[in-house]
């Protein structure tokens, strides 16, 4: 990597020397995060020794604290290690889309929607707003997020699934128990390094009149673009820019990414029909419950994992939900397992 980021002819694609970059500084980071923990636990150790052999037991116990204290840091690390399939590192395209239910469920879907967005910003990842319907009374019928950054896929990929929610809905003047379905989608931002052949013979494609706010800011052409895949029937669509040729980009790059995305299903079926990915991600399985009332309590159906603090969760703080099912993913086992450091 040093090589190639040495290399004057590189800049002369901008793009594909800054993916370069990223890669080169993220191996530095990891290799000398990982030298750094070995050197303070190999220090550690040798103050113990030094400690017994001249019977000092404060010196004993801050090596050991030293050690302890580097349990969160090494499970991160551990975290890190499962995120190693073809596209995890990618950035990820996110779909929420509204289940039945009418407003409800559409407030549930902007629930979602928000509450992604607010863990991708403490990732310290960019969210963009690729699509987006708003609901008739309240809340979104669906929505697309482009969130970049390092591990986007990796870290979302197992967030795709039903999500359902219970609470005293805010809609109904009888103030009875509702619950909700949305459902969350997350597949990898195809990069260069990835080819994926589409026939445009096999697609449709749509031109229609963006929806969002009205006055001066009104877009009153066709830019919108949908396109549909017809031997899979996958339907993509962009209209967050002005121009129908940039929606139009957009859209086959999203087309691009969620094909990618079925052929990653095929392999881990091929691979272990036991854990196919479709039984994750199919509309009719719930992965987790959301309940606000009459207890509060978030539970993930798959790992147990639970959190008695929803608005905490719905705030954007889902990294040991999603490092649960990460861990259950590679191994079966848990956060608690995969951080066992002793």
């Amino acid at each position: 990597m040093n090589a190639r980021a040495e290399d004057p002819d590189l800049w002369n694609d901008p793009e594909k020397a800054q993916a370069v970059m990223r890669k080169r500084q993220d191996l530095e980071t990891r290799i000398s995060t990982v030298k750094r923990l070995e050197q303070t636990i190999a220090d550690s150790v040798e103050l113990i020794e030094l400690g017994e052999m001249e019977g000092d037991m404060s010196v004993i116990e801050d090596a050991e604290a030293q050690i302890k204290g580097l349990r969160p840091e090494i499970a991160q690390l551990e975290i890190e290690t499962l995120l190693s399939g073809e596209a995890d590192s990618n950035d990820s395209f996110l779909e929420v889309h509204a289940g039945a239910g009418g407003t409800e469920s559409q407030d549930w879907a902007s629930m979602l929607m928000r509450m992604y967005t607010r863990w991708a910003e403490r990732q310290g990842y960019k969210v963009e707003i690729i699509e987006l319907h708003d609901g008739e009374e309240a809340g979104i019928k669906s929505a697309t997020l482009k969130i970049n950054g390092h591990n986007a896929y990796g870290r979302l990929k197992t967030e795709s699934g039903v999500h359902r929610l219970v609470r005293i809905s805010p809609y109904d003047s009888n103030a009875r128990r509702h619950t909700s379905f949305a459902s969350v989608w997350a597949y990898p931002v195809v990069d260069d390094n990835i080819e994926i052949q589409v026939n445009e013979s096999d697609c449709r494609i749509d031109t229609y009149r963006a929806s969002g706010a009205g006055g001066q800011h009104v877009n009153t052409t066709d830019s919108a673009v949908r396109i549909t895949h017809i031997p899979t029937n996958i339907v993509v669509q962009c209209q967050n820019e002005r121009s129908q040729h940039k929606n139009r980009a957009t859209a086959w790059n999203m087309l691009r990414a969620r094909l990618y995305e079925l052929e990653l299903q095929k392999r881990e079926e091929e691979a272990n029909a036991q854990e196919a990915n479709k039984t994750d991600i199919g509309w009719g399985h719930q992965i987790r419950s959301y309940v606000l009332q009459p207890y509060q309590l978030v539970k993930d159906l798959r790992t147990g994992h639970e959190s008695t603090n929803p608005t905490a969760v719905l705030d954007g703080d889902l990294n040991l939900f999603i490092e649960a099912s990460l861990a259950q993913r590679v191994h079966g086992g848990g956060p608690d397992e995969v951080a066992d450091i002793d």
